[in-house]
């Protein structure tokens, strides 16, 4: 674990778990993704992430694919990760595909967590990320209504500001 992380929390977290919006910030931290936006979408069981140029390696034990450094950025993050499992998902028009899936570790707002993660184009998505039940769960309560609760949004004077300084 690194010196100044955040602390990394159980699969069962104490109560009262920490509010979320329907939408917030998410990195990951062991593959150098993120800042990325993520869905909060408590009719999904699982989680899923945009990767491209899926390829799977050595046997079918290992996965290599390539994801966005950032939401808003073209910059690509090579990533190599063993494929912890197989599973059927049906994607947002209600068809079936086969999935391959990775565990790695997520952090919201400082909170760092385990979890598994699919791996699907989601380009026309909206979202590079979507967060389902199974990484919620005993670890957060959703706010419907409200956004980026847990990790602030960046202000767009923020982002002019560090425009112009540059």
């Amino acid at each position: 674990m690194k010196k100044n992380a955040p602390p990394l929390l159980p699969h069962k977290r104490p109560w009262p778990p920490a509010v979320i919006g329907w939408r917030e910030y998410v990195s990951l931290p062991e593959l150098g993704i993120g800042p990325i936006i993520a869905k909060i979408d408590t009719g999904a069981r699982s989680a899923a992430l945009h990767a491209e140029e899926i390829e799977l390696l050595h046997s079918g034990r290992q996965v290599r694919f390539k994801v966005p450094r950032k939401t808003a950025s073209k910059k690509r993050v090579s990533c190599e990760l063993p494929v912890t499992d197989f599973r059927m998902v049906k994607n947002s028009g209600g068809w079936s595909e086969l999935r391959f899936v990775i565990e790695t570790e997520i952090s919201i707002g400082g909170l760092r967590f385990p979890a598994e993660i699919t791996l699907t184009n989601r380009t026309d998505m909206g979202v590079p990320m979507l967060l389902g039940r199974a990484a919620l769960l005993d670890r957060f309560l959703v706010h419907p209504a409200k956004s980026f609760v847990i990790s602030k949004r960046k202000s767009k004077q923020a982002t002019k500001s560090k425009k112009n300084s540059e």
